[in-house]
């Protein structure tokens, strides 16, 4: 294990349980409801076996394909901001490893979200992952994220697992009225931007710099 981190099943749940109190004490999650998800997760799953002992340290990790599994910390924020509940159609963009898909299916409930990739052979891993893990009503499909995924709108929420320069048109599009979308929007400098959907536009509002991987497709050239 690198770092000497857990090696065994409880040692991991223990870590993780020292993870969420630690998030808790910072103020950086607040809803009870992303605190039981984040519980629940076992991000060692997620990620490669040579970056297991570094699961429940709150950073990103490699996870392949030049691609990273969000900190904890920035997926518990993701989940607060949106302010998810149980029946929300959730549009995830960059599945990557899983892990924020299966942290929101544990909020939204089973077939509630719906997760594009870039990446085939990612999309293909993190569907396997996912549902062995018993996250299977989670739905991947391979594409350009950018693009949506229209077939299962209108959406309650989206968030991107990656940096765009702008909101991507169609994911507007693909939200009703009252929705929220949030994504890392940059470059070399990134913002985290909220938009809510309103019958007269959309409200944007910023929570800090991020810094994610950009995304791939047309929308991140």
């Amino acid at each position: 294990m690198v770092g000497g981190g857990p090696s065994g099943d409880g040692d991991f749940e223990a870590a993780r349980e020292r993870l969420v109190d630690r998030l808790l004490e910072a103020g950086r999650i607040e809803r009870p409801s992303t605190e039981r998800a984040l519980r629940c997760v076992p991000r060692h799953e997620f990620v490669p076996e040579t970056h297991r002992g570094e699961a429940y340290v709150d950073r990103p990790l490699p996870i392949g394909a030049g691609q990273t599994v969000s900190a904890p910390h920035m997926v518990g924020i993701v989940c607060d901001r949106l302010a998810l509940t149980e029946g929300d159609a959730v549009l995830e963009v960059g599945t990557g490893c899983g892990y924020h898909a299966a942290v929101t299916a544990e909020i939204v409930g089973d077939g509630n979200v719906y997760s594009v990739e870039y990446v085939p052979s990612l999309a293909e891993d993190a569907r396997a992952r996912l549902d062995r893990l018993g996250y299977g009503g989670v739905s991947v499909r391979v594409g350009d994220g950018a693009e949506g995924w229209a077939e299962h709108a209108p959406y309650d929420a989206a968030y991107l697992a990656c940096a765009a320069p702008e909101f991507p048109d169609p994911i507007l599009g693909q939200l009703r009225v009252g929705g929220r979308v949030l994504a890392p929007i940059g470059r070399d400098r990134q913002t985290l931007l909220e938009a809510v959907v309103t019958e007269d536009g959309l409200e944007r509002s910023e929570h800090g710099a991020v810094r994610f991987v950009e995304m791939q497709g047309e929308a991140g050239k």
